[in-house]
Parts: structure tokens; C-alpha cells; sequence
């Protein structure tokens, strides 16, 4: 599934417009997002939660030439899923 069969699937429910329910897909992942931008934890019951991890600078080798690199620390995206949503997909 992609964002265009969730917001069929929010049509379906909600009703009014298809683009309506585009658009509240699209404002629910920015929301999320920018939240995440701002450093904070998004969590949605029954889901997961958003967070961002600060991933340390660390030495890697190039695979093709074995030269070594340094890749700079940075922050990235992680999701811990719930335990409802674990539970669901076994």
C-alpha cells in the first residue's frame, strides 16, 4: 500500500472529496515530519513511536577500493512499532 491507497482508504470512511482525504494524509506525514525536524517524539497509539537517533561519526571503507572514509555523525529517523502492531503482523 501507498499514500494514495491510505487516502482511499480514509475516502472511504471519512467521505467528502477524495481530495480532502489527500489532503489530510499529506498534512498528517508532514505533521509527523516536522515534528520529527524539531527533535520531538511522535507517538500514535496502537502503532509506534517516531523518534530521531543521533548516529555517532564512525570510519567505513569504500567496498570497490577498501579506502578508508569518515562518515560524519547525523541524525536519523527511527520507529519503534507497538506492541498491538507486533502483535497483528505474527
Amino acid at each position: 500500500m501507498n499514500k494514495a491507497g491510505i487516502a482511499d482508504a480514509v475516502h472511504a470512511v471519512v467521505g467528502g472529496t477524495k481530495t480532502t482525504a489527500e489532503q489530510a494524509v499529506e498534512k498528517v506525514i508532514e505533521v509527523i515530519i516536522g515534528s520529527l525536524k524539531k527533535g520531538e517524539e511522535v507517538s500514535i497509539a496502537g502503532l509506534g513511536i517516531f523518534s530521531v537517533k543521533e548516529r555517532a561519526a564512525r570510519q567505513a571503507r569504500n567496498p570497490r577500493t577498501g579506502e578508508a572514509i569518515s562518515v560524519p555523525a547525523m541524525k536519523v529517523p527511527k520507529f519503534k512499532a507497538s506492541k498491538h502492531l507486533k502483535d497483528a503482523v505474527k
